[in-house]
Order: structure tokens, then sequence, then C-alpha cells
């Protein structure tokens, strides 16, 4: 597997992003709806990356940039075919040593309440994140749970 940055022009990227973004709005009403698509991705304190096992692709995950010392995982998602297979769990590993190594002492996260993501709930638990507050520009809401892991 190797971890590299996601070309956001490639077709096959762009189709596991859409399959991300429209299942994941699919579990919650409108206005609690936060996964980005690939337009909000190109945003320039947002940096993706794609995990590949030679021309296939296994996951996508991006760390956006709230300030110099707290960042946002943003749009995690593994293909269905490589679920409990390590993909996840490798993006979300380069993810933190990326905000590390960029001088972040936090990471946080947005992700759904409902049944639908407790495997994404568990993975970040896995990886030493716990329940917080709201942050950056989220209001509570009972759709959503926010998760955060000092670096």
């Amino acid at each position: 597997m190797k971890i590299i940055p996601a070309d956001l022009d490639d077709p096959r990227v762009v189709a596991l992003l859409t399959v991300h973004h429209e299942s994941a709005r699919a579990q919650v009403p409108e206005g609690s709806a936060h996964a980005l698509d690939v337009d909000g991705l190109r945003a320039p304190d947002i940096t993706i990356w794609a995990a590949w096992d030679s021309d296939e692709l296994l996951a996508l995950g991006a760390l956006r940039t709230l300030d110099a010392h707290h960042g946002e995982i943003k749009s995690m998602h593994t293909a269905q075919a490589q679920r409990g297979k390590g993909a996840g769990s490798a993006i979300l590993g380069h993810i933190i040593a990326t905000a590390r190594e960029r001088g972040m002492a936090r990471l946080s996260l947005e992700t759904g309440a409902t049944d639908y993501f407790e495997p994404a709930r568990a993975l970040y638990r896995r990886h030493g994140f716990n329940g917080c507050a709201p942050f950056g520009d989220y209001v509570p809401d009972r759709n959503s749970v926010f998760m955060t892991r000092k670096l």
C-alpha cells in the first residue's frame, strides 16, 4: 500500500469521494450534513491523500488546517471491499503523522451519530480520539459526534 496526495481530477478518486459524500449525506438531515464534495476538498487549507494498492484505490482522507495548532480530519472513506483490512487505519495514521510534522497539537473531527457511523467512530477511538464539544464553526447537533485527540 502506498499513500500519496490524492488527484482530485482522477475519476477513481472522484468516484470514491462521490460515494462518500452521497452515502454520508443520506444518513443525516440536510442541516447536519458536513461531508465535503470534490470542490469543497479543493480548498487551500485542505490536503487530501489516497491509499493505493497498485492501481486500486483503497481509501481517502483529508486534513484541514483550522489554525497553526489545530487540524480537522475530513472526508475519511474506505472503499467497501477494503473495509476491515487496514487501509482506513493507514490513512488515519498518515494524517496524524502529518499533523504532528506540521506542528499541530490537536486533531478533531465531526462524524455522524447514527449506527451507520459506528465503524468510523470505533476507528477513531482505536486511534485515541475521544468525545468533545463542537469546535471551529460547528454548533451542537444531536446528529453529530465530535471527537478530538492531543498529538
